[in-house]
């Protein structure tokens, strides 16, 4: 076995043989061969153990081996992530047909035959080198193409969200009450989402999105958005319009962030009995971001001052939620968010509105 540093086109030629005389011809052998350095084992137990840390091109194992044969030994290698298709050699004299088809069944690329013929082993070996050159040219394009995907991907993504955090502050223009709203709003969001154990890839995008939920409100005119006072029936079936504004807005990209964006925007008034507005969608009929949007939007409205109404308690808004768990909204939903909240508390710390302006006379 060789200490020497490797360049990165040698080949580390793996050994096992339990026999001292057989193995040091290997290794001679081995070493003889420009770029191929050797790595020996006379105990395949001791090979086992060190899979996790030794680094092979080619293996070459002796049939008869203590412990397990040499195909036993392939099948452990194989099994092992970073060796699963390294080339493996089988060296016996048994000339058993059954042997031979069992090894190659087994992962064995090749046989070497007792006693070791000079010209044959390295004729073999030098073969094996090219198919693991060939492997390792492979798995490097691999690489690359896995590196220019995540970096097209993280690029398509950032101007993904370039675009929403223009849409969102376009949406502020409109409404003056939007801003600290929709980040309290988005952050509930993905506390809900984390509870319910969803991946950190959709608690990202939802995170991301949410604030855009009243996107739809830029469509709505300003004499209905800036009004102090309750809204008309009328007024009222206007705003609700921004639902679907919204959605109308967003739909049809093919970036994900903007098709979560959609499906918020067109379901965060819908509810779980049915009774909410578009589409009158019931149950799971709702996409989950939709569900869980309804939620964190209602509550942060609750306990948020204006100038029309008074702010609740967050006690006051944990009970409304807990008696519209299963009409309103998704029990599950409502669940997870209850049990984030001291959370919640931080986030509303963290995103707190400016005072309110106090009315002065004269």
């Amino acid at each position: 076995m060789t200490d020497t540093p490797l360049a990165d086109t040698d080949f580390r030629i793996l050994l096992v043989e339990d026999d001292p005389t057989n193995r040091m011809i290997m290794e001679r052998l081995v070493e003889r061969i420009h770029g191929c350095h050797a790595i020996s084992f006379n105990n395949p137990l001791d090979l086992i153990a060190a899979l996790d840390t030794i680094e092979f091109d080619v293996g070459i194992v002796d049939y008869l081996l203590p412990h397990l044969n040499g195909i036993e030994l392939i099948k452990e290698v194989h099994q092992h992530p970073a060796h699963t298709d390294k080339p493996m050699v089988i060296v016996t004299a048994d000339k058993d047909r059954d042997i031979r088809i069992e090894a190659l069944t087994s992962g064995a690329v090749d046989f070497l035959n007792k006693p070791l013929e000079i010209v044959e082993f390295k004729a073999r070996v030098r073969n094996l080198t090219k198919l693991a050159e060939a492997q390792r040219k492979l798995s490097m394009r691999a690489e690359w193409l896995k590196e220019e995907v995540d970096r097209a991907t993280t690029e398509l993504r950032k101007r993904g969200e370039e675009i929403v955090h223009r849409l969102i502050l376009a949406s502020e223009y409109k409404d003056l009450d939007t801003a600290m709203h929709t980040l309290r709003m988005a952050n509930f969001c993905e506390l809900i989402a984390e509870e319910l154990g969803m991946s950190m890839d959709f608690r990202h995008d939802l995170k991301m999105a949410a604030p855009m939920h009243d996107i739809g409100k830029v469509g709505i005119p300003d004499r209905i958005m800036r009004k102090r006072g309750p809204l008309t029936p009328e007024e009222r079936e206007e705003i609700n319009r921004h639902t679907e504004i919204g959605a109308g807005i967003l739909q049809g990209s093919s970036c994900r962030l903007l098709q979560v964006a959609t499906q918020i925007a067109a379901t965060h008034h819908e509810r779980w009995d049915g009774s909410g507005y578009p589409h009158g969608l019931r149950g799971d009929e709702i996409p989950l971001v939709g569900r869980i949007a309804a939620v964190a939007d209602v509550f942060d409205a609750l306990t948020t001052e204006r100038p029309y109404k008074s702010a609740w308690t967050n006690e006051q808004a944990f009970r409304f939620l807990e008696d519209k768990a299963g009409s309103d909204f998704d029990p599950e939903c409502v669940a997870a968010f209850l049990g984030k909240r001291k959370e919640v508390e931080k986030i509303q710390a963290k995103f707190a509105d400016a005072p309110m302006p106090v009315a002065r006379n004269g």
